[in-house]
C-alpha cells in the first residue's frame, strides 16, 4: 500500500477509538511524537498511549487533505469541535515507523474538560 492509503486506513481505525486496531499500523520500533507531548517509542507504548487517550476523550479525525511524497504522507485534519492539525507519517514496508503531529493541546484539553498541567 502507498503511504497515503495507509494514512487513510489509519484514520478509519482512529475514528473507531480502538487502540489495538490502530497499533497494527505501527512498526515494532515506531516513534509517535505529538509535538505537544514527549515522543512515545515502541508499538506497545504507542498502543498504551492511544488506549489512555481514547479512554479520556472522544476524538474524531476528519480528513481535509492527504498528501504523499515517497515514503511520507501528510494528513491535514479537523474535528467536529473545531480543532485542526496535521500529521506527518513515515511509512516503510506498509508500517508507520515515525509519526509527528501538530495541534493545539491547550485548546484540546479545554474542549474536552481535561485537566490542564501546570
Amino acid at each position: 500500500m502507498q503511504p497515503g492509503e495507509i494514512v487513510k486506513a489509519w484514520v478509519e481505525a482512529f475514528n473507531k477509538g480502538d487502540a489495538r486496531l490502530i497499533s497494527e499500523f505501527y512498526a515494532e520500533d515506531a516513534v509517535n511524537h505529538q509535538v505537544a507531548n514527549e515522543p512515545v517509542s515502541g508499538k506497545a507504548a504507542i498502543t498504551e498511549m492511544f488506549a489512555r487517550e481514547f479512554a479520556a476523550s472522544e476524538m474524531v479525525c476528519i480528513v481535509e487533505n492527504i498528501f504523499q511524497d515517497g515514503e511520507w504522507a501528510i494528513l491535514e485534519w479537523n474535528d467536529p469541535i473545531g480543532l485542526r492539525g496535521c500529521g506527518f507519517f513515515h511509512v516503510v514496508e506498509d508500517k508507520i515507523v515515525f509519526q509527528r503531529g501538530y495541534w493545539d493541546k491547550l485548546r484540546f484539553l479545554k474542549a474536552h474538560n481535561l485537566p490542564i498541567p501546570h
